[in-house]
């Protein structure tokens, strides 16, 4: 019996046009906290299958000489699932008659006791090679493919959005090489905090770096929970120089907001991200010890860091587990202190000898004209970024952060960068391409 199959190519799906920080971003997903891709059943994509008509039906032809009633049943045609970066897609692969049919068995040709009769030409019929008609059709794989798709795909070039997105990959690939192996301290707080959309995209970004090869460290604040919260306690929130005024009540909330709130909030992302976190606190394994600031008298409980014993992080690090910690810390006699996110990322980074540090704020960096928004420092030193403090350039809350970039290329670390956490994937725009974003403060 002769088995036909009748099929239609399944419709491909054009990317949709997307910039190359999308580019960055998109390929997180696909990603285990391992660094290797999920398998397809691992992978959260949902699998559809095409709705392909591919229809093995016995015809009307009689059934070949010296073959059985159960060489002639259609074998049950069975799906696979490919993985690709786009989810999870469906083939099917052909049945085992096809490929008997496509590839006979030498047994079975010595065996068979009567040649097959061969087909007598019409007398009006022409013979013509294969190639020459546009109806004619090449056989792949046991499948019957039109001769002129196989010669469209073979000239057709490939999408101008597909070619971007692997010449933004290309790219990255120098900087992947660079910072692999390489810890990485991030400070996240400020506006970035406050969209979810942002927060998802900080932590899809923070995700993906661990999954090629980084070794981030997540040091957070959580400003704008922390003034919802006093809000709710009929608390003014102050600050001074870009420091928040702690009085007991606003440390009350600060400890209870940032240790017992924000830090399991950003914990459970990074695990629903699908990488493993693991939450701290500045108290904890005396990870940071604090002591007042020089300015305890205006500012209350704002602490500074005297000393810290990264021991509980070396480990965390190692196993590929991303540290998140929560600026709490206390001084030798327990008592609570708040400490600023900036200066505690870098006095960290410099404990665990970073590679690289990077502050996100609610500013594109620093600017060396503060009413222009367009006069952007992209690169400075820190002799050079000094001098603007001298004279006036930096101020606000750009003090602190500077300050605490300073102190950590002193005690070590190669760069620190100030960057706009608004900005969609700025980690990714700052580490993995030629041009990053914000300012970038070198030795």
């Amino acid at each position: 019996m002769i088995w036909a199959q009748q099929f239609s190519p399944a419709s491909s799906q054009q990317p949709s046009p997307s910039g190359n920080t999308n580019v960055l971003g998109s390929i997180a997903g696909c990603f285990t906290s391992s660094g290797h891709p999920v398998s397809p059943c691992q992978c959260h994509h949902r699998h559809q299958l095409p709705m392909t008509p591919s229809i093995y039906k016995p015809t009307s032809a009689a059934p070949q000489p010296g073959t059985s009633n159960a060489e002639q049943q259609p074998a049950p045609t069975r799906h696979t699932h490919t993985h690709t970066g786009r989810g999870i897609s469906s083939s099917t692969t052909r049945p085992v008659a096809a490929m008997l049919l496509a590839k006979p068995h030498p047994s079975s040709l010595a065996s068979a006791s009567t040649p097959l009769p061969k087909p007598i030409p019409a007398a009006n019929h022409i013979a013509t090679p294969l190639a020459a008609s546009s109806s004619s059709r090449s056989r792949r794989g046991g499948l019957r493919v039109s001769a002129a798709s196989v010669a469209a795909a073979a000239v057709a070039p490939p999408a101008a959005p597909a070619l971007s997105r692997v010449d933004v990959l290309s790219e990255a690939l120098p900087f992947i090489q660079r910072f692999k192996g390489k810890t990485v301290v991030v400070k996240y707080g400020g506006a970035a905090m406050k969209s979810p959309e942002l927060q998802a995209s900080v932590i899809r970004d923070l995700v993906l770096l661990s999954c090629v090869g980084l070794r981030p460290v997540l040091v957070h604040g959580g400003g704008p929970e922390i003034n919802s919260w006093l809000a709710r306690v009929g608390v003014e929130p102050q600050f001074r120089n870009g420091l928040r005024v702690t009085d007991a009540v606003t440390m009350e909330v600060v400890e209870m907001v940032l240790v017992g709130k924000v830090n399991k909030q950003l914990v459970s992302l990074i695990s629903l991200a699908g990488a493993t976190a693991v939450g701290l606190c500045g108290k904890d394994a005396r990870l940071l010890t604090a002591r007042p600031s020089r300015d305890a008298a205006s500012l209350g409980f704002v602490g500074e860091v005297t000393r810290v014993d990264p021991t509980v992080l070396r480990p965390i690090i190692e196993s590929g587990h991303i540290p998140v910690i929560a600026t709490v810390a206390a001084d030798e006699a327990g008592q609570a202190y708040n400490i600023n996110a900036d200066t505690a990322a870098g006095e960290i980074a410099a404990a665990v000898g970073a590679e690289k540090l990077l502050l996100l704020t609610d500013v594109s960096g620093i600017l060396a004209d503060r009413n222009d928004p367009g006069s952007l420092v992209r690169e400075v030193d820190v002799a050079g970024v000094r001098r603007m403090v001298a004279e006036g350039k930096v101020g606000g809350g750009m003090i602190p952060k500077v300050e605490c970039c300073v102190r950590a290329i002193a005690q070590g670390v190669r760069t620190a960068s100030i960057i706009d956490g608004r900005v969609p994937h700025s980690l990714l725009l700052e580490i993995l391409t030629d041009e990053g974003t914000g300012t970038m403060i070198t030795g």
